[in-house]
């Protein structure tokens, strides 16, 4: 059976030694989050991920959802912790305090969401989803939809989704066929049929508001066509009670390949009451405010994959016995030794280790962006933070979701044919992982979305503000003889990224299938860069505790080894990277369609 301890010694490292979030009390939602109400918040947190979600998470995995009378039925245990979570308030933890929210910090929000999802993927995707539905809600809704269905959101009374692909359509979606009819009364009547809706369906909660898109009769075609709708599951009484079915049913649930213990939808709208969210044709601008938040979530996801399945690698290495270390006997008095003494066990334990500590601080600095951004008093930070998250998003999403998987791939490795068997719980780690990099927008659109739109927004100043962050972190700390293995192959390697970037410019321009076949190669790239600033950063922070006799000595000296083995393991990959991009569209578009 799988384990898991949440990582909350690394956390609080990060928040209070390294971000040192203390210095961000001018923003309001900090200026409550002293470190005393974190550390308990956390410790509390990863109680329930321990102990209530996480030994469930096989089982459910087994029991999957079930579909009976037009109603589905969530696995064993979930409707017991879904009342736990709903009793302790953690729902709306970073919600607006005006509606019933708790107005902490959103970087708490996301450290929270690794917990749960490391802990039982499948459960977290619950609560995920209202969090994203909430978020829109909040920047979008009339004062009257905000006082009438954030407060029982927040409360995890009700639960929402996202709803945006249908059968014959996905990214594309001013394809969509979804209608919304205008009514007298300003409602609007919703007719359609949407695929792929997590959470769409379920028994944990006595009602669903379901955001939708949806094209308003007369409006333009394509992408500039499409509104936003709020449509709840059951139609809400004028007490504000749940009361009869809306005109929503679940049709399917699909048979996936993994997270089986969340239920994924075909729901069916017949004529079911909307209400307009945001503006008139401008569905997309309001739906983003959910993408953006998931394709964050999406990033932690793929990191606390990796950290659980890393976990039981862990254990299972330093217990399983097999061979002999290649300099002799480690264990003289067993048959065999540990396999940890493998190097090649090794190579993808640390692998993991460094890529996980890595992303951790990458996203916790994002979360510190998001709160920046909604609320710093400085609008000049406020607009320089939405800069770099517009920025960083694309990036955190598709290499943190794509490494995840190859984070479980490896951990199932370390097990060898054990990891094969389902009940060591790595194939469903691995099963799992693998949603990451497809929804909420594949891994190849976030690349093209980071290459096309995100490089030359406002004439560039993201990327240069960037460059700049990094390059100012170089000249300060040269003459750091601390760094000296770090800050050159630092510089190095934000030199590969900037002639990158120069290379696309140029010759992106000549041929567009040259941008389209260095996307994936570039994303990538930058998301070595930035993980190499955030581990050059950490380890100096660790070398400067070390210094003044603060902290743990082991767990410092941990993060040095762990740096190091960054540098010279992982970062060298830039080189590649740049040749790739480099290499141009030829080779790729090349052979004919009918030759594949």
């Amino acid at each position: 059976m799988p384990t898991y301890s949440a990582p909350v010694k690394d956390i609080k490292f990060l928040l209070h030694d390294f971000f040192n979030l203390h210095q961000y009390n001018n923003i309001p939602t900090f200026a409550e989050a002293t470190p005393d109400l974190l550390d308990a918040i956390l410790d509390e947190a990863a109680k329930v991920a321990e102990n209530v979600l996480q030994p469930m998470n096989l089982s459910a995995d087994g029991q999957g959802c079930k579909l009976e009378g037009g109603k589905v039925i969530t696995p064993d245990g979930f409707k017991e912790a879904y009342n736990q979570h709903l009793e302790a308030g953690w729902q709306g933890m970073t919600g607006d305090v005006n509606y019933g929210g708790q107005g902490l910090p959103q970087t708490l929000g996301l450290i929270l969401n690794e917990f749960m999802v490391s802990a039982n993927w499948g459960f977290a995707m619950y609560p995920g989803l209202t969090k994203g539905a909430t978020e829109a809600i909040s920047a979008w809704g009339t004062d009257e939809q905000k006082e009438l269905y954030l407060p029982k959101m927040y409360s995890a009374e009700w639960s929402g989704t996202m709803n945006l692909t249908e059968p014959h359509c996905g990214t594309d979606l001013g394809l969509l066929r979804t209608k919304a009819e205008p009514q007298k009364d300003g409602s609007y009547k919703i007719t359609g049929t949407k695929i792929f809706i997590s959470a769409g369906d379920h028994d944990l909660t006595e009602n669903i508001i379901h955001l939708v898109l949806a094209r308003i009769p007369g409006s333009p075609e394509g992408i500039r066509g499409v509104s936003l709708f709020i449509v709840p599951r059951n139609s809400i009484n004028e007490d504000g009670s749940s009361g009869e079915n809306n005109g929503v049913s679940c049709g399917a649930l699909e048979e996936k390949m993994g997270i089986h213990s969340n239920s994924t939808c075909v729901l069916n709208y017949d004529e079911a009451t909307g209400y307009l969210l945001g503006e008139k044709d401008k569905g997309m601008k309001a739906m983003f405010t959910m993408m953006n938040e998931a394709r964050l979530g999406v990033a932690i996801q793929g990191l606390a994959i990796a950290e659980v399945a890393n976990q039981n690698a862990v254990a299972y290495a330093n217990d399983r016995v097999q061979g002999r270390a290649l300099t002799g006997a480690k264990n003289p008095d067993d048959k065999a030794d540990p396999i940890m003494v493998h190097p090649d066990v090794r190579r993808m334990l640390m692998t993991n280790r460094a890529f996980i500590e890595g992303s951790r601080a990458m996203s916790i600095w994002a979360g510190i962006k998001v709160d920046t951004a909604r609320e710093h008093p400085d609008e000049a930070e406020r607009d320089k933070a939405e800069e770099l998250l517009a920025l960083i998003t694309p990036v955190l999403k598709s290499y943190m979701s794509d490494q995840g998987v190859e984070a479980a791939s490896r951990a199932l490795q370390c097990f060898g044919g054990h990891g094969y068997i389902r009940d060591w719980g790595m194939e469903q780690f691995l099963r799992d992982s693998r949603i990451a990099p497809i929804y909420e927008g594949t891994n190849g659109i976030q690349a093209m979305d980071l290459i096309g739109r995100k490089l030359p927004a406002k004439g560039g100043a993201a990327i240069r503000a960037y460059f700049d962050m990094i390059q100012t972190f170089i000249d300060d700390n040269k003459t750091n003889d601390s760094l000296a293995n770090y800050i050159p192959l630092l510089e190095k390697a934000l030199g590969r990224l900037q002639a990158a970037s120069m290379w696309l410019m140029q010759h992106g321009m000549e041929d567009p299938n040259n941008a389209g076949s260095g996307a994936h190669y570039y994303l990538n790239l930058m998301a070595l860069v930035t993980m190499a600033y955030f581990w050059a950063d950490m380890a100096k922070k660790a070398g400067e505790m070390l210094a003044a006799g603060e902290g743990d000595k082991t767990f410092l000296e941990n993060k040095l080894i762990t740096a190091d083995f960054f540098f010279s393991h992982m970062l060298p990959e830039t080189s590649s990277l740049k040749v790739k991009i480099e290499a141009g569209a030829m080779s790729v578009m090349a052979l004919d369609a009918q030759s594949f």
